[in-house]
């Protein structure tokens, strides 16, 4: 009997994987379960629950810290968005989620590997590259994808798990696909496919309706020290305490949801609801701490670079010499990035209220319409601007020349005409 490590969320699909592993492949299956902050309510029962399905055992890691320090926070500091809008929670997890399944797998001897995503996915590729990284030995098992499958749709997932009395918390009437962590929520499947319906009011579980938020507004300061989130109003908080405590501000103003039209890897489209609610307020934060420190052409190298990290990390390219080039960039750029940045939230906004550094290159001396200072002389402009525009001056001179040019030619051409007549 072969050993097969799974990884394992205790949700529809994985739930009904467990003895469809048995009964396909007469395995002994390991579940491998990573705490990435989902909550302790998805986690809750998690162990029992796999056990109960015919698993042999259930590891659960707790991977929070490292998902902040090692993905979130570099993700973030690149300033990566994906089609605009999506701040990548789903795309940052599955990397240290595979990984932590190989460590696993490795140390109760497994034989395979299993995943529950589907065919139409990018979870797929994400978890495939990571074992590729550092399992190629061990094969892969993707059910979704194996013609023995016959589960097709959501409704014949539960239709399984009834039959074999596996409790699941999908339903026929809440058939959402859900995926949380520390950093998000998503929301997929049911009447989101139909990019033209509004989701539901009662859809969303970290963000209060901006209707409904409070009527006052709420101001944050978060404190930043190299690119790196470090306080709250003040208050120096550990990563995972941090996201938490932004969470809770932001969703109960209604901050951080996203309705998104993504290009998924494999080439169709298709919608997502999230909400991200302390990872928006940290993006707008860095991004205007950014603006007031780093100068206009290093800003501009960084924001190169940041949709290219984006496709990165959504592809799951993770495990690259390509990303670990991108951070070394990023972290230089960023170094000097200190500071504080002062948010006024109210009924779903994020509006801008203070920035301070003591490394920003604004200084109001330099841009003041007094007097002229010692480093700045309002004549020396007069010579800036003619060299700046020496090319288009030089172009404009040329063209004069050539114009007169053939005017000439022209007369002259009109003076031979009339003597030879």
């Amino acid at each position: 009997m072969q050993t097969i490590a799974l990884a394992y969320s205790g949700g529809l699909d994985t739930s009904i994987i467990v003895p469809w592993l048995r009964e396909h492949y007469d395995a002994r299956v390991v579940c491998v379960a990573a705490d990435v902050g989902q909550g302790e309510d998805e986690l809750r029962g998690v162990v029992e629950k796999a056990l109960a399905s015919g698993a042999a055992e259930c590891h659960v890691e707790d991977m929070r810290k490292a998902f902040v320090e090692e993905f979130i926070y570099p993700t973030l500091r690149a300033g990566a968005v994906y089609n605009r809008k999506y701040l990548l929670g789903t795309s940052m997890a599955r990397p240290i989620i595979a990984k932590r399944q190989v460590d696993v797998a490795r140390q109760v001897g497994a034989d395979a590997l299993a995943h529950g995503c589907t065919g139409k996915g990018n979870d797929q590729v994400r978890f495939e590259l990571t074992y590729m990284t550092f399992a190629p030995d061990l094969k892969v098992i993707a059910p979704w994808r194996e013609p023995s499958w016959t589960i097709r749709s959501r409704e014949d997932a539960l239709a399984y798990a009834a039959e074999r009395n596996i409790p699941v918390a999908a339903t026929t009437k809440k058939i959402y696909s859900r995926d949380r962590n520390l950093w998000h929520i998503s929301h997929e499947g049911g009447v989101l496919e139909d990019p033209n319906q509004a989701p539901p009011k009662d859809l969303f579980i970290m963000t209060a309706d901006p209707e409904d938020a409070p009527n006052e507004p709420e101001h944050v300061t978060i404190g930043f020290e190299s690119g790196t989130p470090v306080s709250v109003n003040g208050e120096k908080l550990g990563p995972v305490e941090l996201i938490m405590a932004l969470n809770t501000i932001a969703g109960r103003h209604g901050v951080g949801r996203a309705d998104i039209v993504e290009d998924r890897l494999i080439g169709m489209k298709s919608r997502g609801i999230y909400e991200t609610p302390g990872g928006t307020l940290l993006y707008t934060a860095l991004s205007e701490l950014e603006m007031l420190v780093l100068d206009r052409r290093t800003l501009a190298a960084k924001d190169a670079i940041a949709p290219r990290y984006a496709d990165l990390v959504y592809e799951g390219r993770w495990w690259t010499t390509e990303r670990e080039a991108y951070d070394a960039f990023v972290n230089v750029i960023v170094a000097r990035v200190t500071g504080t940045v002062t948010l006024r939230l109210y009924k779903g906004n994020v509006i801008i209220a203070g920035r301070a550094s003591k490394q920003a290159l604004y200084d109001e001396r330099f841009v003041t319409f007094g007097e002229d200072d010692g480093v700045y002389q309002q004549s020396d402009a007069a010579g800036f601007i003619r060299l700046y525009g020496l090319p288009m001056r030089v172009r404009a001179l040329k063209d004069l020349e050539l114009a007169q040019n053939h005017k000439q030619e022209g007369e002259g051409a009109k003076d031979t005409t009339l003597a030879y007549a």
